[in-house]
């Protein structure tokens, strides 16, 4: 190892200059990369397309829809849609979705759609028609006429609100746009929502409400504007509190300068690489930023305290650069490693995260561990700084401080600690063991829930008998299965139980549908609401269903029962999903199979289930890469026993705490965990790779951890102070998942400090029992 690092030592530092520009020339065409990165959400990235679920859904998607689409409620003001205005803008808004591109055409509802037709019982049989007429005008006789066929057609509730204030138009979303052949710009479709339909098309009298996958990217993006200014901030409350630590302004340039080119570097590199920054992982830049930080500060620290002895600078940079390559080199490996195990986790935007993630992890090597000291090596301090080293001779609070941790390796108090830890893991252990799979509000979670997509979500479920979250069953067959009464009404059967679960709000099915016609060429009597056994008459019933309806395919092989849910909170999720196989397993055939899933609550079932499945492989994936790394470091049990305690300890609570703040894991907050873990593995890396020189050599453990404190330790306790201060000010944040992540990484970012200088030492002091004194 000396070897290795003498040739590395050398390799910079003899021509320093040479990396200084190469650095430069780097840096400069990562910039103009940089510029040209976009944000890019993609509905297919949040799902996870190998999920049998999903198969079933990609399988079906083209003739029944897929869980990409938008719901547009139109409402009049007054509480009364039968007027002129209403019926102009309705139709208005109708249109412009048509020609928007992006959206399926074929499949745009409205009660302006050719396919919403009424049908009703009359003397000769059965009459209907299109529920607005070719002849349509928007007289008192033409509302009029309207009103009844939206009556006669049973969409009361779907199409119309419940009370007549509102009219919606839906839209299926093409992942690819037909005529270009390019990507569907999601970010770009929810400004054209905006710009060419809610703003020209509202009124005084007339509101336009919409939701969908691709309006809530939209409204996530727009607030993630703001991280920037987040960004800011951090930097700037980071930069005073560097100079307040080191005294001297360059220092404080340095560490902030080179992270800053980390963050660089990294979306330099995710452009280059045609990946661009999806709104759920715009914070994950400013976790670049601050493990760049916290490196940078362990550099400057050394730097500084060189410096204060009175040695030459390029010495002082040069020995610097030798101490902490190895430990901030393991520490940053570690991370790196940790984030690229979720590339095992297969949905996109887990896997785009692990790329984002561990490229930035990784070019902090680069930056602060080797240009931040090959460009100190250049400046001059001239005395200026002030960094504590700890002198005896000189006491001050951080002295006292130093003398209060160091206590923990006594064994009484380390016991203490222990002790204490020990009830906080198993409170938080029991508390993390109810932590849920899926969201845990209705709405978009991402958002506060006063938001305006949200409360455009809780007006269209006040309003119609038919939610948003909508979970569809698919029924494959065999051609003609529906002139069968066997099957029909193994549907019905179906249909039926589903519609009793808890949670459920209501079902539609092609056997449903059949039941009421039959009952109308009945003369309407309720008693013939059943299906008929003869096949004759069942295929009288059924003919009068048409595919536009979603609800059975050409050859009548297919049949979905749409079911509609309360919410799609996770544990209503749970509960129908569960209640489906079951019924499914009592109903299905060798030739009839009900199969989950499609539309929207479908896909969530399939991204909670993969979530789940991939929680606990997740963590042994990242924590083993942690062990192997330390074990290869340190080549001590006891060592990294020492450093992955801790961080277990503190995932642990994490997960309570997510918990407490009613945060479900979720795609975007699965990661969390790993990158807390990466978070905190530096902190204890730097501290015991200070110390194990110093065991090694029989110097008792107190001492030890008393010089790695006045060596390194300052640096600890100062980034995670700074670094907690810096994003706890996201509580502020237009996201709700921002301000969540904000608590959660102020608390990581704390307790991964304490850790490191509290709980550390006092598991030292159990495993080094002879060097006690």
């Amino acid at each position: 190892m000396h070897k290795i690092l003498d040739f590395i030592e050398k390799a910079i530092f003899r021509h320093r200059l040479i990396m200084l520009i190469s650095f430069a020339l780097i840096t400069c065409f990562l910039v103009f990369k940089a510029t040209q990165i976009q944000l890019d959400a993609s509905f297919n990235k949040n799902i996870p397309l190998n999920h049998e679920y999903m198969k079933v859904y990609t399988k079906h998607e083209t003739q029944f829809g897929g869980a990409n689409s938008i719901l547009i409620s139109v409402c009049d003001d007054s509480g009364n849609i039968f007027n002129p205005e209403f019926f102009t803008q309705l139709k208005a808004v109708h249109d412009q979705l048509y020609f928007i591109p992006g959206v399926n055409r074929p499949l745009v509802n409205s009660i302006f759609s050719p396919s919403a037709r009424f049908v009703e019982v009359v003397e000769d049989g059965f009459a209907g028609g299109p529920i607005i007429p070719a002849n349509f005008t928007a007289d008192a006789r033409g509302l009029g006429v309207v009103k009844e066929n939206i009556e006669k057609a049973k969409v009361v509730g779907r199409m119309v609100a419940s009370d007549y204030s509102c009219a919606m138009v839906t839209a299926q979303l093409l992942e690819t746009d037909p005529q270009t052949q390019q990507k569907l710009d999601t970010l770009l479709f929810a400004q054209k929502l905006e710009n060419e339909l809610r703003e020209p098309l509202s009124t005084d009298k007339v509101s336009i409400h919409i939701i969908g996958f691709a309006k809530m990217a939209g409204d996530i993006a727009e607030g993630a504007k703001g991280v920037v200014l987040f960004f800011a901030i951090a930097i700037a409350f980071t930069f005073i509190m560097v100079w307040l630590f080191c005294g001297s302004l360059k220092l404080t340039i340095l560490p902030i300068a080179c992270s800053i080119i980390a963050v660089i570097w990294q979306l330099g590199l995710l452009s280059s690489l045609g990946f661009g920054l999806d709104p759920m992982s715009i914070l994950v830049p400013f976790l670049v930023f601050a493990i760049g930080v916290s490196h940078g500060v362990q550099m400057i620290n050394a730097i500084g305290k060189k410096v204060g002895e009175g040695k030459s600078t390029r010495i002082c940079c040069q020995s610097s650069f030798r101490s902490l390559l190895v430990p901030g080199g393991i520490a940053l490996l570690s991370d790196t490693v940790g984030f690229l195990t979720l590339l095992t986790i297969d949905i996109g935007i887990i896997r785009e995260l692990a790329i984002t993630a561990s490229l930035g992890v990784a070019v902090i090597i680069f930056t602060n561990l080797i240009l931040l000291p090959v460009w100190a090596s250049y400046m001059k301090f001239e005395g200026s700084v002030h960094i504590q080293s700890g002198d005896a001779n000189k006491p001050n609070m951080l002295d006292k401080i130093r003398d209060l941790l160091v206590k923990a390796t006594d064994p009484k108090v380390a016991k203490m600690i222990i002790g204490f830890t020990l009830v906080l893991f198993a409170l938080g252990y029991w508390q993390a063991d109810k932590m849920r799979i899926g969201d845990l509000h209705a709405g978009a979670p991402s958002l506060h829930q006063d938001a305006r997509y949200n409360q455009d979500t809780f007006l269209i479920s006040d309003r119609y008998t038919i939610s948003s979250d909508i979970l569809k069953v698919i029924v494959e067959a065999y051609p003609a299965a529906c002139t069968e009464h066997d099957v029909m009404q193994r549907i019905s059967r179906f249909q039926y139980k589903v519609e009793n679960v808890v949670g459920v709000q209501s079902a539609v099915s092609l056997s449903s549908v059949a039941q009421s016609v039959n009952a109308g060429y009945n003369e309407g009597n309720l008693k013939w609401q059943s299906l008929p056994r003869n096949s004759a008459s069942l295929v009288q019933s059924t003919s009068r269903v048409e595919t536009s309806t979603g609800l059975l395919n050409g050859n009548c092989s297919v049949m979905p029962v749409i079911i509609f849910l309360n919410d799609h909170k996770a544990q209503t999720i749970d509960r129908v999903i569960e209640s489906v196989k079951q019924f499914a397993q009592e109903e299905g055939t060798d030739k009839v199979a009900f199969k989950l899933a499609s539309g929207p609550v479908g896909v969530m079932a399939a991204t909670n289930e993969s979530v789940s499945e991939a929680q606990i492989p997740m963590m042994l994936y990242v924590y083993g890469a942690v062990i192997i790394l330390c074990l290869l470091s340190f080549k001590s049990v006891k060592a990294t026993i020492a450093v992955v305690l801790p961080l277990y300890v503190v995932s642990t609570l994490a997960q309570a705490l997510m918990v407490q703040l009613e945060i479900g894991l979720t795609v975007s907050t699965l990661p969390v965990i790993a990158l807390g873990v990466g978070i905190g593995v530096d902190y204890g890396i730097y501290i015991l790779s200070s110390m194990m020189g110093q065991l090694k050599q029989n110097v008792p453990l107190s001492v030890a951890y008393r010089n790695a404190l006045v060596e390194r330790g300052s640096a600890v306790l100062f980034t995670g102070i700074t670094l907690a201060i810096g994003v706890s000010t996201w509580i502020f944040s237009d996201l709700k998942f921002q301000v969540d992540m904000g608590i959660l990484l102020t608390f990581m970012f704390l307790v991964n400090m304490l850790g490191a200088v509290l709980l550390l030492p006092a598991i030292g002091s159990l495993l080094w029992t002879d060097q006690k004194k």
